[in-house]
């Protein structure tokens, strides 16, 4: 598969907190949380996810601000 992308993540499920509509999805790249992800519990469910499962972020956004 390809896709467009540039801004790709690989880590680690570190935690998940599932609601009834929404799923918070924590994930830990190179020993850090770097991203927490706000999926439906039904896309969750359908990708079987689990702590420690092996995961990409990827980020698309029109907007990325740095600080410094």
């Amino acid at each position: 598969m390809q896709i467009s992308t540039r801004n790709q993540l690989k880590g680690k499920i570190k935690n998940i907190k599932k609601g009834p509509v929404s799923t918070e999805v924590t994930i830990d790249v190179s020993g850090q949380t770097m991203v927490v992800a706000s999926i439906t519990t039904g896309s969750a469910d359908s990708m079987e996810l689990k702590v420690g499962d092996d995961v990409s972020a990827l980020v698309k956004a029109s907007s990325v601000m740095i600080m410094k």
